[in-house]
Order: structure tokens, then sequence, then C-alpha cells
């Protein structure tokens, strides 16, 4: 059997390919394709050596840094990719990997990190925060993006399976495309994300520095608390917001390594977390070293933190995105006690070897029926 894991595009080592990842290691022969690959040689080890097929967009000029300017073009680059040769086609997609050709005679099954952002629920967002909601550019974005949400409809109809990778996804996928799904949550490496039960008086958050993610509006939060430590890992757009708002309590350390950020991790009293997340991994790092989080109360977070209402709560939730909700939770949370051991104990649901075995019971189930559905197909004869 030949497989094909089709991805978006490889430009770093972030949640999807992690998800990506563990598929290799449950099919370590499978071949992948992808829009464009340009993967660090740091960060390209688990491909394994595998040479990726890429599109010709691979190619176009500035591609390496602007790729996602050729969005318009992608609908018709990821059907050029020849997956002609393989009887299992796995996308994994939170953008145009599901768009992959494919005839009756295969299986293709997606992975769904999220119905893409820009084209479905989020695209007034997506347009205010890169300045595109205004003028002439504004109503030919809006056309594009209109166009590539019609394609996006249509092809998600070509795919037979669809795996999401929390409920609040699995929604998304019905609303936007009719479909539903089977929930794979993604995995985390509790091998390396130790528990430590002794922590440190400090609070801490690790991200991006993008609009979605609310560091400004923490660090807003935590400068109003002068008495209280918060360190900040992370780079991007917003790091000088958050620099020219900071207050002599919060510590903004930047792009940090890996092993930087564990440690933080470990020590860490709790880890705040602002963002409406599709489901959100450094949450679930924090539990795994017995750190406890105070969450926004929308999206993954919900379903990967334990609650006040829990037996064992590794967490409590605040439910607006501004500073004042968000020092009322810490307010509250320093009331309570959370078990590291629960905290430990919830991440382990997510560990690597659980969605595995998910993911390969369900992709035994697909081609199961796959393999049924054809057996029951009437065969032609000549008269």
């Amino acid at each position: 059997m030949k497989v094909a894991i089709v991805h978006d595009w490889l430009v770093t080592y972030a949640g999807a390919e992690r998800v990506l990842a563990q598929m290799l290691l449950c099919y370590p022969q499978a071949d992948v394709l992808s829009m464009v690959d340009f993967l660090s040689d740091r960060d390209r080890g688990f491909l394994a050596d595998k040479t990726v097929a890429t599109s010709w967009i691979q190619n176009l000029p500035g591609a390496k840094k602007h790729y996602r300017h050729y969005l318009p073009l992608m609908p018709w680059a990821i059907a050029s990719l020849d997956v002609s040769g393989y009887d299992v086609v796995i996308s994994s997609s939170h953008a145009v990997a599901k768009g992959v050709h494919v005839t009756p005679q295969q299986l293709h099954v997606c992975m769904c990190y999220t119905p893409m952002r820009y084209a479905w629920d989020m695209q007034e967002q997506y347009l205010i925060e890169s300045n595109l909601n205004h003028g002439i550019q504004g109503v030919v974005v809006r056309f594009i993006l209109k166009q590539i949400r019609q394609w996006d409809a249509r092809v998600s109809q070509t795919v037979q399976h669809f795996m999401a990778i929390s409920h609040f996804i699995a929604k998304r996928i019905e609303n936007a495309y009719g479909r539903k799904s089977v929930v794979i949550y993604p995995p985390v490496d509790l091998d390396t994300f130790q528990m430590r039960p002794d922590k440190e008086d400090f609070y801490f958050t690790a991200s991006r520095m993008v609009p979605y993610k609310k560091m400004p509006m923490m660090v807003q939060a935590f400068s109003n608390m002068p008495e209280k430590k918060f360190i900040v890992i992370g780079d991007g757009p917003d790091f000088e917001k958050c620099k020219a708002m900071a207050g002599p309590n919060v510590s903004l350390l930047g792009y940090q390594s890996a092993e930087v950020l564990k440690d933080h991790l470990q020590r860490a009293k709790a880890f705040v977390f602002a963002a409406e997340e599709d489901f959100g991994i450094a949450p679930l790092e924090a539990q795994a070293c017995g750190t406890p989080v105070i969450a926004f109360g929308k999206g993954g977070a919900l379903e990967t933190v334990c609650g006040l209402s829990h037996s064992q709560p590794t967490g409590l939730f605040f439910h607006t995105q501004s500073a004042e909700t968000l020092m009322q939770a810490v307010q509250d949370f320093e009331k309570l006690q959370f078990s590291p051991q629960a905290c430990r104990q919830n991440a382990m649901r997510f560990s690597v070897q659980n969605f595995r075995q998910n993911f390969m019971k369900y992709m035994g189930q697909c081609l199961a029926d796959f393999q049924a559905n054809r057996l029951q197909q009437p065969s032609v004869t000549a008269a």
C-alpha cells in the first residue's frame, strides 16, 4: 500500500509539523508532498532525510519569504502535485492541502487543523490585522478570498473522511463544509516536558507575538499588578508594543531556546494563555510540567484544561480578553490550590502514544470501509 502525505507548506517546525512527524512514524515509507519546502537544516530532522516533492510555487520569485502572497495561485499549485500512484492520500491541512487531486480509486483522509481561517469566519480579523480592510485593495482581497472560499468548499467534498484536532474545530468543519469529522487530539511530547512539583513565585507565558495571541493585553494586566512577577518568552510584530507598556515586574526575554522555555514552564506557578486557539499545545506542555493554566475560556483550551468544575482542576478560565478580567482571574487563582500531579495526569491523555494509537485505529477503519465499498460496487462486464 503506497501512502502519500500532503502538507500545506514546510517553513518551520510548529504545531502542524509535530503532527506530521507522528504521522511519518506511523507510515515511515510514506512520501511527503508540499506547496513549498523551506525548512532549515535544524528543523527538518523529523523528515528522516525524505525528499519532499514541492509545487512550482517553490521556484517563484520571493517565495521563501512571501509564499503566502501566492495564495491565489495555490488551488492550481496543489492540483499540480501528482499523487496518482498512491493508494492512500492523507492531507495535513489548515489551508490548501485537502485540494490535492485524487480519483475515486484512492482513499483520501484529511487531518484538518482548521478550515482556512482567512477565507471563512476569521476573514475580517485577518483583513484588519493585515491592513487590507479598506480601499480598492480591500475590495480586491475580499474578491480573491471569496473565490478561495468557494474553491475550498468544493474540494472539501472530495475528502472521504475528516479528522479534526478538537471538538471546537469539528464544529467549524461542519459549519464550513457540512461534513462530520472524528476528533484525534494532537500529541504532546511528555518525555521532553517532565513534571517539577516545586514552583517559584512568577507567572509565565510563551508565544509568537502576533495580534490574536493578545500578548500586549497580558503585559498590561501584569503591569497593573506590580507585586506579581511575569516572564514572557517570544518575539514577533507585537514585541515593541509589549516593551512600551511593560512595567518593572514584567520581563520580556524575546526568543529563547527550547531548554530555556522548558525550564520556565517547569518553575512557573502558572502558565497564562489568552488566545482563542484551535487546539493550543502550550497549555498542555505546561500541564505536563505540573504547572496549572490560567486560560481564556474559548476554543481548544476548554478541551485541554480542566476547569474549577472538574474534580481534579488543572487551571481556571477567564471569559473576556481584557486586562481587567485577567487580573481578576489571577486574584482568584491565588486563593486556590492545584495539584501538579493532576496537571501531569491530564496532559497524559494527549501523549504521542495515544495519538499514534488513535490515528492508526481510525485510518484502519477508513481503509476497511473503503475496501468494503469497493467490493460492493457492481462490476462491469462486456456484453
